[in-house]
């Protein structure tokens, strides 16, 4: 059962309340301020309410919505995955009564991942354009625009092999010749796609090279004659598209269409050398 608020604190809460009190930061001051909004924790409310069809009166006691949005926040600030969340608001009293864990149990990182996700991209814009508001209010800013700066996070990458980076190749002429089509229409060479056909030729050098007992050297090797020739000649084609940019036989009358089409040209250019060095 979602509650918006905690009804009642516990001993141990105030407790830890008044031991920490001169050990708070100062942005945790300003930050009780703004989170004591009613929309803002309505909003929160509203989005874990929606779970479930009956999570407002049915079954146990969760988190109240203060209580999440006040662990997110923190996760926010700091920057932290919710493991770290977890370690850190545990074994610290002051993040326990910022966030209104207090001395009951803190919920695991896999809860509150659910609860990340449930909040969604529609609550946290509402949140968002409260906190405007409220900064308009108190003359702290005018709120005629936000920007959002976007952080860089890690991914994974297939590993590098010679015929995967020969398949990114393939893929990236491929679809620079794509975009010189579009501009310069059918004139000149006609483009023959052969993404397919690569794609089909490293998924045979895989298989082959993950197959269980010795590997066929002989039926490996044919794989990859089979891919060098078909990369050869998307090389070639895209070496026939550059020419015909260069000789104006692909052109176009538009000033910035023209400008695409060098750019584009330069682009193959420096893609097909980069192939042909891994060929």
């Amino acid at each position: 059962m979602i509650e918006m608020r905690r009804a009642q604190l516990s001993f141990g809460d105030g407790l830890i309340a008044e031991e920490v009190s001169d050990l708070r930061e100062g942005w945790m001051k300003h930050a009780d301020a703004v989170l004591a909004d009613e929309h803002i924790v309505a909003a929160v409310y509203e989005a874990l309410a929606h779970r479930h069809p009956k999570s407002r009166t049915r079954g146990r006691r969760g988190a109240p919505a203060e209580m999440v949005l006040r662990l997110l926040i923190l996760k926010h600030v700091r920057n932290w995955s919710y493991e770290v969340l977890e370690r850190e608001v545990r074994a610290n009293l002051a993040y326990r009564d910022f966030t209104w864990v207090g001395g009951a149990k803190m919920p695991d990182a896999k809860t509150m991942g659910r609860w990340g996700l449930a909040l969604g991209p529609q609550a946290v814009k509402q949140i968002h354009e409260r906190m405007v508001k409220i900064a308009q209010n108190k003359r702290v800013t005018q709120g005629r625009r936000m920007r959002l700066d976007t952080t860089v996070v890690e991914t994974n990458i297939h590993h590098p092999t010679d015929s995967t980076l020969l398949g990114d190749g393939v893929s990236v002429l491929s679809r620079s010749m794509k975009k010189i089509t579009m501009i310069a229409g059918a004139a000149g060479a006609k483009l023959r796609d052969r993404s397919r056909s690569v794609k089909l030729r490293l998924l045979e050098i895989a298989r082959t090279a993950r197959a269980k007992g010795p590997v066929n050297q002989d039926k490996l090797k044919q794989r990859y004659c089979h891919l060098l020739d078909a990369t050869s000649r998307v090389v070639g084609q895209a070496k026939r598209f550059s020419q015909e940019i260069t000789e104006g036989v692909k052109r176009s009358t538009n000033v910035l269409k023209q400008l695409a089409l060098e750019g584009l040209r330069r682009e193959l250019d420096e893609m097909r050398a980069r192939v042909k060095q891994v060929m």
